[in-house]
């Protein structure tokens, strides 16, 4: 099931490759406040760590998200969800969800002592594009429950309350991002309020975020490079992210419906329009070289976050002690590699000014960010808001790691420190949004090679 997912999303993106990439000399160079240029990423993320982030990612630790899709938006009345039946959640009902979950450890550290029996699985989706909640019979393991802790003064993103009633399991691998359907003005004014509102953009250059609308090109992103280094990254991150949901919108698109039954494939015209530097006057190219640099970001924030889960008594646990060790042991292999990459970002060049305007202006970026987080809550479409809130939760996470490096520092070796800890579901969403960038960059590096 997982394998077929994965080659599923990269044969898609690799149609898209065969056309999109046709520019690919444009896509080439140092990328813009940075030293590290395009080709080492592709190299390093072809042979280093693509094959074992793709398999860490079809863990059980780490297919399983925790996730609360019914929060309502706090910025505007609500307008109504997506009724396409492929935006749908399917919730898995209550007694059908299997004991190892309903009644985990809640001890973040320690194992569950007694074994998990009577797993039960859950009813098979109603609908193949449907968001299915359904937990494999194979999988037989008790997730332990992270201590909610209360320490949102570093927090990029909300805490998510995984108690709550309303939040749910969902089998990541049986639910790939995809197009839904989903568009329009709801659609655009998520966007708009992002970008508008959110990333630093000066009042007076505005950028209608309708896809329909033509593209301005190079000369839109004159007013970036007027402003400081943070709110350049803040803007290219944003970006990156955009361009990866769109990515992988346009590789798995909502094609046609064949009696009653929804068909998906990649949709180069989509593709062309978004990225193409002929229809975008440039700007596509840019688009993906934020891309890049958001894989740069997370790259160096696991480089970072390696000390964590080095010590011994930090583990993946799932109830299924085996797996449990292969795993961390995947994910300590990973890291390692990871801090192999010479080129990594340096983020101690961010908020090194002056100490009181340093201090107001990360505390500016990390509300700006964590706003956005709180619009995911505003997306109609429920399959959309699962990606774009674990998406934005593995940024949030990624960032509060680069910017606490003394706290990770002074971990102690054998407890655990309020100073800083992880959630399951931060790092749950760290890994999984990475491994979207990764297929993307895989599928681009491998037509540079073709060529």
């Amino acid at each position: 099931m997982s394998g077929n997912r994965c080659s599923f999303w990269e044969a898609s993106l690799f149609a898209l490759g065969l056309f999109g990439l046709l520019h690919s000399k444009q896509l080439t160079g140092v990328l813009d406040d940075c030293f590290c240029d395009i080709e080492s990423i592709d190299v390093f993320n072809n042979f280093k760590i693509y094959p074992q982030i793709r398999k860490l990612t079809e863990r059980d630790f780490f297919r399983y998200y925790k996730v609360n899709l019914k929060r309502p938006c706090p910025f505007w009345p609500d307008d109504g969800h997506c009724s396409i039946k492929d935006c749908h959640v399917e919730p898995c009902p209550e007694s059908k969800v299997p004991v190892g979950i309903k009644s985990g450890n809640y001890n973040k550290f320690t194992q569950a002592s007694s074994s998990i029996s009577d797993v039960r699985e859950c009813e098979q989706a109603h609908e193949l594009g449907a968001v299915n909640n359904t937990l494999s019979n194979q999988s037989k393991e008790a997730f332990e429950d992270w201590a909610h802790h209360d320490d949102a003064q570093d927090h990029f993103c909300g805490l998510d309350d995984e108690m709550s009633p309303d939040a749910e399991y969902v089998d990541l691998l049986l639910n790939p991002e995809r197009y839904t359907g989903y568009k329009g003005p709801s659609a655009w004014r998520v966007w708009n309020s992002i970008y508008e509102e959110n990333c630093f953009k000066p009042r007076s250059v505005y950028r209608p975020l309708n896809p329909l609308a033509p593209s301005r090109g190079e000369g839109f992103y004159t007013w970036l490079e007027g402003l400081c280094l943070e709110k350049r990254v803040f803007y290219r991150l944003i970006s990156g992210l955009h361009s990866s949901i769109n990515i992988h919108l346009c590789a798995e698109y909502l094609l046609d419906e064949v009696w009653g039954k929804s068909v998906w494939g990649p949709n180069l015209h989509e593709f062309r329009r978004r990225f193409d530097p002929a229809e975008t006057k440039g700007e596509g190219t840019r688009r993906l070289k934020n891309l890049y640099f958001l894989y740069l970001i997370e790259l160096r924030a696991l480089t970072k976050v390696a000390p964590y889960f080095e010590r011994s008594f930090i583990n993946l646990y799932t109830g299924n002690s085996q797996e449990d060790t292969s795993t961390k042991e995947l994910l300590l292999q990973v890291l390692n590699e990871t801090k192999a990459f010479p080129m990594h970002f340096d983020e101690s060049s961010m908020f090194a000014g002056h100490k009181i305007e340093s201090k107001t202006l990360k505390e500016e970026f990390r509300l700006h960010f964590k706003n956005i987080s709180r619009i995911m809550d505003c997306v109609g479409c429920s399959k959309c808001r699962l990606w774009g809130t674990l998406q934005t939760q593995g940024l949030g996470t990624a960032l509060r790691i680069l910017f606490s490096e003394k706290e990770i520092k002074s971990l102690p070796e054998n407890s655990p420190s309020k100073g800083f800890q992880l959630t399951r579901q931060e790092i749950v969403a760290l890994l999984n949004g990475f491994h979207l960038y990764i297929i993307i960059i895989n599928t681009h590096s491998i037509h540079t090679y073709i060529k």
